[in-house]
């Protein structure tokens, strides 16, 4: 579920920030995304940061602890993490501000061979000593075949959520932030979960593949394993569509839907 956006800083918050980071000069409140309470451009006298927050006592907190723990590791394809604050009831990360625009999914675009490069960075990272979700328990409550569970098993990084929110184009290339969700598993499931995205953003089928090939892991997917994510990935975006209160969820609920029945009528 979408976290509502607030729109002005809290005073506490605000404190932290200035204890942190110095007296701040500007804000500007960002709108895009779906998982912070709060987040902004903050300019301070040291230095300009992306500060994201949730209260201490939201369902998610615990994704800001998961991402302060993983920025030490993919420092190369993710913006600096300053500081991590726990105080006065918000959990804060002040990230190094980078100026860029949300990744162009769309056929065509120019954004789609430099995200890629990056996703190919990615795959060359050690998974981190830091406790990690796997793939197999976030979606043992989706599979409904014995065995389906075993094709997500392996040892990648993974950033695995790859909304174009989460994808910012820089003069630097394609980076990638919220790493709430970072988990371990096989490593062609990222490749496979960006290829979700492409259809959703107009993509065929055939062409998401192919840019999804690109990816050094692709060609290590198991068949089998591919149609147990397939029907996995339609029943969790079907899962996620219904409780949605607005449609956001709808493109990417009917790309899921479409590779599903795609994989069944190969099969």
């Amino acid at each position: 579920m979408p976290t509502p956006r607030i729109t002005e800083l809290p005073d506490a918050v605000r404190s932290l920030v200035e204890k942190a980071s110095g007296p701040i000069t500007d804000i500007g409140i960002v709108e895009a995304g779906l998982n912070s309470s709060i987040a902004a451009r903050v300019r301070t006298g040291k230095r300009t940061l992306f500060v994201k927050g949730l209260p201490l006592d939201h369902p998610r907190a615990w994704t800001q602890n998961r991402e302060a723990d993983i920025a030490p590791y993919v420092r190369d394809v993710a913006p600096e993490l300053h500081w991590h604050v726990e105080a006065s009831g918000w959990s804060l990360l002040g990230f190094h501000y980078l100026e860029g625009a949300h990744a162009d999914y769309t056929p065509g675009s120019s954004d789609l061979s430099a995200v890629s490069v990056t996703m190919r960075q990615l795959s060359r990272l050690r998974a981190p000593g830091v406790e990690l979700k796997t793939m197999t328990h976030r979606y043992r409550g989706y599979v409904d075949r014995a065995g389906d569970l075993e094709w997500f098993e392996g040892d990648s990084l993974l950033h695995s959520e790859w909304n174009p929110h989460n994808v910012l184009m820089t003069k630097i290339g394609a980076v990638f932030v919220d790493w709430g969700w970072a988990s371990i598993g096989a490593a062609w499931i990222d490749p496979a979960l960006w290829m979700l995205w492409l259809i959703a953003h107009g993509h065929t089928i055939e062409a998401a593949e192919r840019l999804a090939a690109v990816h050094p892991a692709w060609s290590s997917a198991p068949p089998a394993g591919l149609d147990a994510l397939a029907r996995v990935q339609q029943r969790l975006w079907d899962s996620i569509a219904e409780q949605s209160p607005d449609d956001w969820a709808q493109p990417i609920q009917a790309a899921a839907r479409a590779w599903n029945l795609r994989r069944e009528h190969q099969r």
